[in-house]
């Protein structure tokens, strides 16, 4: 997620709306379990007890769960496709992200699936880093039991802003781009930030 993230970053997360049947909405930042062994060969940390209990009241990430962090491009019944090196294609619309990491082109051409055009499932969402050319995100998972599409039930929630170092502070808004009527999608919810709780989310490595 280079350069929204950098290594060490903190952010909060909103975790309590989902659990009242909010959904993933399109150009969010949001959190979620590994789908499918998408961190092969990530080690399990092994927590004290006091890492534990905070882990337990949500102010460490979960020992037990590997997660990770994408922005959501697509959601169930889009149509997302990459041809050539640009631009990303949501239902014919082309995005402008300027959130990519510099240097980058929205989409790459290699034969391991940065050349696609899927229709997201219902109940699934697609994502991509912002680091386009060093992410292997659902572009790269489209042989595993999902197909690349991530369940909106492994969502653990949508990162609202970044909160350590105090250097980095900032919100992660839903660009522009993403409201140009892209299809007849619900608009986001209202996301209070009583439901958000900090986790050291992000690797600098290009598997997450």
């Amino acid at each position: 997620m280079q350069d929204t993230l950098q290594k060490g970053d903190r952010v909060l997360v909103d975790k309590l709306t989902p659990w009242f049947g909010s959904e993933p909405e399109r150009g969010e930042v949001v959190v979620f379990h590994d789908p499918d062994n998408w961190l092969a060969g990530e080690p399990t940390p092994n927590p004290n007890a006091i890492q534990k209990a905070l882990s337990w009241i949500g102010l460490m990430p979960s020992a037990e769960e590997k997660d990770l962090i994408k922005r959501v491009v697509a959601v169930g019944g889009d149509t997302v496709e990459c041809k050539g090196t640009a631009p990303l294609k949501v239902n014919g619309h082309a995005l402008k992200e300027p959130y990519l990491y510099p240097g980058d082109t929205p989409c790459t051409v290699d034969d391991t699936g940065g050349q696609f055009k899927v229709k997201v499932p219902e109940g699934k969402i697609w994502v991509m880093g912002d680091h386009r050319q060093n992410s292997l995100d659902s572009r790269y998972h489209q042989q595993d039991k999902n197909k690349g599409f991530v369940p909106v039930d492994n969502v653990v929630g949508r990162a609202i802003v970044v909160a350590w170092p105090p250097t980095r502070w900032s919100t992660l808004p839903v660009p522009d781009t993403y409201d140009q009527g892209l299809s007849a999608a619900a608009a986001p919810g209202v996301l209070g930030l009583a439901g958000a709780v900090p986790l050291v989310l992000w690797r600098r490595k290009k598997r997450v």
